[in-house]
């Protein structure tokens, strides 16, 4: 059959092809088209009628420059694909791919991405993807002479262009103020926005001239006087979101390992981004999330370094993805999942094999004062199953599978809700081997990098981009086991920091200033305002 295909002039071609797209692929589109005219009283239908004659003809135009002889299919076979799987993210997660989203998937590693695989996901990039590749390949395109083809082309973008131009006599401001109401339209267009976005991310990255490096806080020091030193343990984690943690209201138990520990829970607390690629640099960044930039935060020291510059010994222990240029100046461990061991399936490591390392960094330290960070694997998905052991599997039926999709309410929240439980029995272990320690005047601090969203609204994981993100992505858990002995050795008030935890209003943009002024460390970098420790000192 494939090979008895009709001959096809590269105008036809074009346009075919992005009658596909549109019909195929911009269907995560036309949701959110849709669900943009549920939320208005008085809609035009013929307005809405001609969005889709709008994009054929937009997409057929920009297809145009690329329908060249010796060009064209490869080009299109490779967009098809992409587009296959950029379409797929869209359409079950309610994913999109921007800046952000690329960065992420660049950084992600191999175990991590095998995650997303399944038998759904490739069913769906053989039928959008593969086949339609193999009718690119094997179809005839006709080409005329030169300057015919060229004459040909021009005319046909032209008719495209009328036949946009006419759309936008008569609906311009429909269009404009529709675009303004649903910001997510021009997200949701396959393939242009995932284009730009990559193009943007290669510019960046890639041809653009790095910055010079700058250092800050090289006037760091710890100015405390004390009979013991400071250790403190920040745990980092990975998607977590505090609509589902017992301290944050949540109607099952699943902090039920440390609520014996009386942690500090500060409400309201929210996240910098929505994937690791971008809040994990960022909370740890001087810069606010406001202001912040990759390619500047690159470029610059973290509160990572300052604390080095103070003369803090620092250790940064992973089970994730890898610090993301944050630990890179100083001694960071980062764990081999691809060993077979107790806690390890040659994939992913549960997070109990950072406890092992945890204790053997306690057993070789110096007596100074020390910050040890461990970044947790924590809930990340679509594969939550995988993020706790058989005997932390509390909350059942959960969801055992990586199409989560597929699974019911009930299944998936479960299967989420055991990785929160499992997070919450490393925090409890981790706060048991402080308190066995007498050497040190010992504070754990935990905080996650970013939330999850589980079907809300028809969303799925995370990434969103932060001005459209939902609080299930951004609203994260944020707590503090601080003793009574640490606080009177750090003159701070338990009192006066339970009534500012139970306040509210924090984010990562806090982190940077907390953790100097947990350590005692001034420096000209060091903003007292940002300091949640700073509000509760006594003199």
């Amino acid at each position: 059959m494939l090979s008895r295909l009709k001959t096809l002039s590269s105008r036809q071609f074009t346009f075919i092809l992005a009658v596909y797209y549109v019909c195929v692929f911009n269907i995560p589109f036309f949701a959110v088209v849709k669900h943009g005219i549920d939320k208005q009283t008085d809609v035009n239908m013929l307005f809405v009628a001609t969005i889709p004659l709008f994009l054929v003809f937009a997409l057929s135009f920009v297809f145009s420059l690329f329908s060249v002889k010796y060009l064209a299919k490869p080009f299109f076979i490779v967009l098809t694909l992409i587009s296959a799987n950029v379409f797929f993210a869209e359409f079950q997660y309610g994913a999109v791919i921007d800046y952000g989203m690329i960065e992420n998937l660049v950084q992600t590693n191999r175990a991590e991405a095998s995650t997303y695989l399944n038998w759904v996901s490739v069913l769906s990039f053989c039928i959008t993807g593969v086949i339609p590749a193999l009718l690119i390949y094997k179809v005839n395109i006709h080409y005329q002479p030169f300057a015919k083809e060229l004459l040909r082309k021009a005319l046909f973008m032209l008719a495209m262009l009328a036949g946009i131009l006419v759309i936008a006599a008569f609906y311009y401001e429909n269009y404009l103020a529709f675009g303004r109401n649903n910001n997510l339209i021009k997200r949701s267009i396959i393939p242009t926005y995932f284009i730009g976005s990559a193009a943007k991310f290669i510019n960046i990255n890639y041809v653009q001239t790095p910055l010079e490096y700058r250092q800050l806080g090289l006037d760091a020091e710890i100015v405390a006087k004390k009979t013991k030193p400071n250790l403190v343990v920040m745990v980092v984690g990975e998607t977590a979101r505090a609509q589902n943690y017992s301290y944050y209201g949540y109607a099952k138990p699943t902090n039920s390992h440390t609520k014996e520990q009386q942690l500090l829970v500060f409400k309201d607390t929210h996240s910098c981004g929505t994937a690791t690629a971008v809040s994990l640099p960022c909370m740890f960044s001087r810069m606010d999330r406001k202001n912040y930039n990759e390619r500047r935060a690159k470029a610059q020291d973290s509160v990572i370094d300052v604390l080095d510059h103070a003369g803090v010994q620092l250790r940064w222990l992973d089970n994730d993805s890898g610090c993301k240029g944050v630990c890179n100046n100083i001694q960071h461990i980062l764990v081999d999942n691809s060993k077979l061991t107790k806690w390890c399936n040659g994939d992913s490591c549960f997070d109990e094999v950072l406890l092992q390392e945890l204790d053997k960094q306690l057993s070789s330290i110096k007596t100074k004062d020390t910050l040890i960070v461990l970044h947790l694997i924590g809930s990340h998905g679509p594969t939550y199953y995988q993020r706790y052991p058989e005997q932390h599997r509390v909350f059942k039926p959960d969801c055992q599978r990586s199409d989560i999709q597929n699974c019911t309410q009930q299944e998936l929240f479960n299967t989420y809700d055991n990785t929160i439980l499992y997070t919450d029995y490393i925090l409890s272990r981790v706060v048991k081997r402080l308190k066995q320690i007498n050497q040190f005047d010992t504070a754990m601090v935990y905080m996650s990098d970013h939330g999850e969203s589980l079907g809300e609204s028809g969303l799925y994981l995370h990434g969103a981009p932060y001005a459209i993100a939902p609080k299930q992505q951004t609203h994260i858990p944020f707590l503090v086991w601080l003793p009574e002995d640490f606080a009177k050795q750090n003159k701070l008030s338990l009192s006066c920091l339970q009534q500012q935890a139970n306040s509210g209003g924090f984010s990562h943009d806090n982190l940077f200033d907390s953790l100097l002024g947990l350590m005692n460390v001034t420096s000209t970098v060091y903003k007292p305002q940002g300091d949640i420790f700073a509000r509760c000192k006594q003199q």
